[in-house]
């Protein structure tokens, strides 16, 4: 046996003391205690001296030996590696024998410590440690049970995937049914602890746990009125988490799941109704929803409504009695880091604008700075999931309710009735529909209550009705519904401008050119809040500037708006320095902007130009340099680089030919080339957005690069990363329509893939329609390399193409189909109904384009003669046969 270790006297008076002082508020002390603390990691039994003082020093006081042990959980993290054997062991032995202390701090800590080395690939080196943890859950004294039970609920969450594997051989197959044992156990504290551990593996289906199902469920059952708030949250946890897992195990229960879910959502303590809370969203997207909670609606739906009002904490936490305080700055802590959506490019539909499948602005996040969930936000989450499942038929309980809450005196109730109204805008809207216009104006009145948190809320609450406002003559709700929401734009309050700014966003998107009329009066407004706006509120005001620009387009480009936009966003343009991440909304809202504006942006180009040249540059630069020398770099920020590309895009696709002269001055397609290299998806699908603009814009710069660039695109054909897909796709077709025969060479590098993308089940449609347009376009230069595989393609070309709007992609996809089938009408025969069909969608071709169609549609007929057309042409609906009677005399 070697002999035990002992501290040096005078090194434990050192260490205490950086223990003392890194306790101090002063951060200046703290950083010199960091450095400290960092050479003494040079020596091998620096960490001997921590665990000694957290679990043999019970002379000093708690905090001190808990932050030795935080410090040497720290150091296991980072260098547990680098332990020699014999303090390791000393650490483990250590923790086991502590695991008991009598202080709860001191027990957690132990726990913490025991997680962290098991979690770096030591259960399979310690093996003694699950067996000796479960063996002292059995210990007599308190102390030592509950905090072996911490210790292992730690590990299950930590650790689940590895404990559910043959590396351990199996251990939950005697631990689980060990903690279900302790579900009785006459302690709350460890009641609760046994739960928590089941519950780590209920998503992942454990085997372990399957095995033993109905008694889980059983003891479930006998926990649900427990006196213990932490035990019933639990149970909802667990009941919540076997819902999504194995919903056949309670559906014989369901009836009384659901009344005991009801009670417990509204539970006296705020944690466990927001857990039970959490069981109506899961439910709500079982299939099953409908048919099992349509009984209990009349009393969910009050539960619900009745969870949506402000609690006073929340009204606290809130200032909610703070009135003005848009003189106050903000907290920088509070700005949530934002994230840029890289450039996809996609097709037009008929009858829309640009489809976008990411709705994610209107989701309720109208107090996002309090602990970000809560009961209000779930039960309001809940409601708009349920209108979702139940559609009108929720509305007959709400309706009753509404009426009361919209009209209530005191401003907490009617507040919670304007949340309803909006939770329910989508799942309801065609039952709302004939108390719109009653609702919408006594909305628009609630647009100036006294109380700022009313303004906030009807801002949001209006924006989920902005469709049909918009359906409806402007005078009536447009107007006034704009007049009101662009004052609270100005408001004092600086949570009211925030819903503001976001719902007048959404009002543009749904309104588009109808708010050209009135362009000054909104201008006026959104320049005026530039001078307003403290920092957090600013990055919102962009976004709204940005889709006033994407929703009016070139209605923007008069000289007196550009006089009034322009100079405060050039202005805010040259005070951000190049690390400054307000650049990622800025950047975004001139891309929208210089796209809309065109040839009105031509003063603000250069600058702008350079700067995003150079971000790019500085970008790829510090990126070699984190990479060859990783210790001496950090890795940089590649966000700056990807908004950089984006507004290139948007600059190259407004200016279109007048960017040929900054392009030319400078080196950005060699920076293109190591960008479309890069290996974060985002920066390749940048860049092949780019490249596809600046191949329309200028190609006698691109041109020279092409046989570089091929290769690059060619390998970016992988379905699995869409948008990166999508957007090289998009630049292949722009490619070859540019570079006309000369594309020859360069075809067999792409055409396998594209072949097989469109050939693939699950495809996104914005991919299938690009795809479908790329093979066109190739095979309109270069037919004879194409025309070979038309059979392998044809139907899902014509299938993916039928949809999308007359225009120049269109146009010239479906020359080169024509040219194809030309070469090879064998083809197409097979599937020349879908031929048909993909140019019945054409609205209206130009006439030689219309000549091709009306070419291939009477040679057909006149090949296969007139009996066999009529019976191939009595297989079409109606309105085919119709349409290419009508246009192509067929």
């Amino acid at each position: 046996m070697e002999c035990e270790w002992k501290p040096d006297e005078q090194g434990l008076q050192q260490i205490l003391q950086l223990l003392k002082e890194s306790q101090s508020p002063d951060t200046s002390t703290q950083r010199s205690v960091q450095q400290r603390l960092e050479q003494l990691n040079q020596y091998p039994d620096f960490n001997n001296y921590l665990i000694f003082v957290l679990t043999k020093l019970k002379s000093e006081d708690e905090p001190t030996r808990s932050l030795s042990g935080l410090i040497l959980k720290n150091n296991v993290k980072a260098h547990y590696q680098n332990f020699p054997n014999g303090v390791s062991d000393f650490i483990k032995s250590e923790c086991l024998q502590n695991i008991g202390d009598s202080s709860p701090l001191i027990r957690a800590t132990v726990g913490i410590l025991i997680t962290t080395i098991a979690s770096k690939g030591e259960l399979q080196n310690w093996p003694e440690l699950l067996p000796k943890l479960c063996l002292l859950l059995d210990s007599e004294d308190y102390n030592t049970c509950e905090g072996a039970f911490g210790a292992l609920q730690k590990i299950c969450e930590d650790s689940a995937e590895i404990l559910d594997s043959d590396m351990l051989d199996r251990p939950l197959n005697i631990m689980i049914p060990k903690f279900l044992q302790f579900f009785k156990h006459n302690s709350p504290k460890i009641r609760s602890h046994a739960i928590a551990c089941v519950n780590q593996f209920i998503i992942s289906r454990t085997q372990a746990l399957m095995l033993h199902i109905d008694p889980f469920i059983e003891n479930l059952f006998a926990l649900a009125t427990d006196e213990e708030p932490e035990v019933r949250k639990n149970v909802c946890r667990a009941l919540v988490m076997l819902l999504e897992v194995r919903l056949d195990r309670l559906l014989p229960h369901m009836h009384n799941i659901i009344e005991y879910m009801l009670q417990r959502t509204q539970d006296q303590d705020e944690n466990v109704a927001l857990e039970a809370c959490e069981f109506w969203l899961t439910l709500a997207e079982q299939p099953v929803c409908k048919e099992v909670l349509c009984g209990h609606l009349s009393q969910l739906t009050p539960v619900l409504v009745n969870g949506m009002k402000y609690s006073e904490i929340d009204i606290i936490l809130l200032k909610g009695d703070t009135e003005e305080d848009e003189a106050i700055p903000d907290n920088e802590q509070d700005i949530r880091p934002r994230f840029h959506r890289s450039r996809t490019v996609a097709q037009q539909h008929e009858g829309d604008g640009i489809e976008d499948d990411e709705d994610e602005d209107d989701e309720l996040d109208d107090d996002d700075t309090i602990s970000d969930w809560n009961l209000r936000k779930c039960s309001a989450a809940a409601l708009d999931v349920l209108a979702n499942v139940f559609r009108d038929d929720l509305l007959l309980h709400i309706l009753p309710l509404l009426k009361e809450l919209l009209f209530h005196p005191e401003w907490v109730v009617k507040e919670s009735g304007i949340l309803v109204l909006g939770a329910i805008a989508e799942g309801c809207m065609q039952g709302m529909i004939p108390y719109l216009p009653e609702l919408i104006p006594h909305l628009v009145q609630c647009l100036s209550d006294k109380k700022a948190l009313v303004r906030s809320i009807t801002c949001w609450t209006l924006s989920r009705y902005a469709h049909w406002v918009v359906s409806q003559p402007p005078d009536t709700y447009l107007k006034p519904l704009m007049t009101e929401l662009l004052k609270r734009i100005l408001d004092s309050n600086k949570r009211v401008q925030e819903a503001a700014c976001s719902a007048f966003a959404t009002l543009e998107e749904e309104a588009c050119t109808e708010l050209v009329p009135y362009l000054a009066f909104i201008l006026d407004t959104l320049v005026f809040a530039f001078s307003k706006y403290q920092h957090k509120n600013l990055l919102i005001l962009y976004d709204a500037i940005g889709t006033l620009a994407d929703s009016v387009g070139h209605h923007l480009n008069k000289p007196e708006y550009i006089q009034m936009l322009m100079p405060p966003l050039i202005q805010k343009w040259n005070q951000l320095k190049d690390e400054d991440k307000d650049l990622f909304p800025l950047l975004e809202c001139l891309s929208s902007v210089a796209t809309a504006l065109q040839s009105g942006f031509l003063p603000y180009c250069e600058p702008v130009y350079q700067r995003c040249v150079n971000l790019v540059q500085k970008t790829l630069a510090q990126a070699m340099l984190h990479q060859s020398q990783p210790d001496q770099y950090e890795s940089p920020d590649k966000d700056f680089m990807i908004v950089a590309l984006d507004l290139l895009s948007g600059l190259a696709e407004g200016l279109g030919g007048t960017i040929e002269q900054l392009v030319a001055r400078s080196n950005i397609l060699t920076l293109m080339y190591q960008c479309m290299q890069d290996k974060m998806p985002e920066v390749r699908q940048s860049s092949f957005a780019l490249l596809g603009d600046l191949t329309k814009a200028c190609f006698q710069h691109v041109k020279p690069c092409i046989a570089d660039f091929m290769p690059i695109l060619g390998t970016n054909l992988n379905p699995e990363l869409i948008s990166v897909c999508n957007n090289a796709t998009w630049a292949i077709g722009e490619i070859s329509i540019q570079m006309g025969p000369e594309m020859q060479p360069y075809v067999s590098m792409v055409l396998h893939q594209l072949v097989e993308i469109i050939n693939r089940p699950n495809t996104p449609k914005t991919l299938l329609e690009n795809t479908a347009i790329t093979i066109g376009r190739l095979g309109y230069v270069c037919p004879q390399e194409v025309a070979p595989m038309l059979q392998q393609f044809i139907r899902p070309w014509c299938s993916s193409l039928r949809n999308i709007r007359d225009n120049e992609e269109k146009d010239s996809a479906f020359r080169g189909i024509c040219t194809m089938i030309s070469v090879n009408p064998g083809g197409v025969v097979q599937d020349f109904i879908f031929f048909c069909d993909a140019v019945a969608s054409w609205v209206n071709p130009k006439d030689d384009l219309r000549d091709m169609f009306y070419k291939i549609l009477h040679g057909f007929k006149n090949q296969v003669g007139e009996d066999n057309w009529r019976r191939f042409s009595d297989q079409f609906p109606l309105p085919l046969k119709e349409r290419l009677a009508t246009f192509y005399g067929v």
